[in-house]
């Protein structure tokens, strides 16, 4: 399938590994050019480097941390215009929370909640204007089904789920403009591996034994992987789904037990 977004230009938060590389690959892979930005330069670099090897569509990357405005505005500025926005931060740390202070609160909601608006303010009248504009915030699945030791996670990025839902449905959808969530469950990233490390060291057991039992707990019996993930992404920001609007995508191998 042709997605039809080969020649417009993207920028992808946070996108030097995992999710949000893989978001960035499929992007490429479909011809789009793409501003990557993460905090470390060297894995930036590196990431930019294999996407460049797709062979379509031009990469540039900016390193620097999204969640300042210092941060943003490079990126923006490294992006000629901007067609397609795909948020992403890293999450909060998992704990009790009666552990957090309110700069751990302001610290997750300037992440996961107040960069993403801040981005999306940025860049969506421009795209009205044009008559084409996407926006992808990768959030969680905790926003359907909240996660008990992700308190932070849970609170910022239903705040921004919130937000949008509001959003999504003024008139920016007449214009050509979509927002969307797209929501990860498990998946093979460092961040899900980190946590299986600290499960690990609690229990007694290896990493891979903590990976391989959250892996049985879900329907598919694996963890996905960040290229498939990434195809979800390209899809929503392609020609075709210009009727989804407002909605939140869950993408978690069928472990969310509801039927809504």
């Amino acid at each position: 399938m042709n997605l039809g977004i080969e020649g417009k230009w993207a920028l992808v938060c946070a996108s030097s590994k995992g999710l949000g590389k893989g978001c960035a690959a499929a992007l490429v892979a479909e011809g789009v050019n793409v501003v990557v930005t993460a905090r470390g330069a060297e894995a930036l670099e590196a990431t930019a480097a294999e996407l460049r090897k797709l062979g379509r569509g031009e990469v540039r990357a900016v390193a620097g941390d999204i969640t300042t405005e210092a941060g943003r505005l490079a990126a923006l500025a490294a992006c000629p215009q901007v067609d397609i926005l795909v948020n992403n931060a890293g999450g909060p740390p998992p704990g009790d929370f009666r552990q957090w202070d309110r700069d751990a609160w302001i610290k997750a909601i300037d992440a996961n909640m107040l960069t993403p608006i801040e981005l999306i303010k940025a860049t969506v009248d421009a795209m009205a204007g044009r008559g084409y504009g996407r926006v992808v915030n990768i959030t969680s699945s905790s926003v359907k089904a909240p996660i008990d030791v992700l308190g932070l996670s849970n609170g910022a990025r239903s705040g921004l789920t919130g937000f949008v839902a509001g959003l999504a449905r003024t008139g920016l959808a007449a214009r050509g403009v979509t927002i969307n969530g797209l929501l990860p469950g498990v998946f093979d990233t460092d961040r899900v591996r980190s946590m299986g490390a600290a499960t690990a060291a609690r229990e007694g057991k290896s990493i891979d034994e903590v990976i391989e039992g959250r892996a049985r707990a879900i329907p598919a019996k694996r963890l996905g992987s960040a290229a498939e993930f990434g195809a979800i992404c390209a899809f929503l920001c392609s020609v075709h789904a210009a009727y989804i609007n407002g909605q939140n995508v869950l993408a978690d191998g069928g472990a969310y037990p509801g039927t809504y």
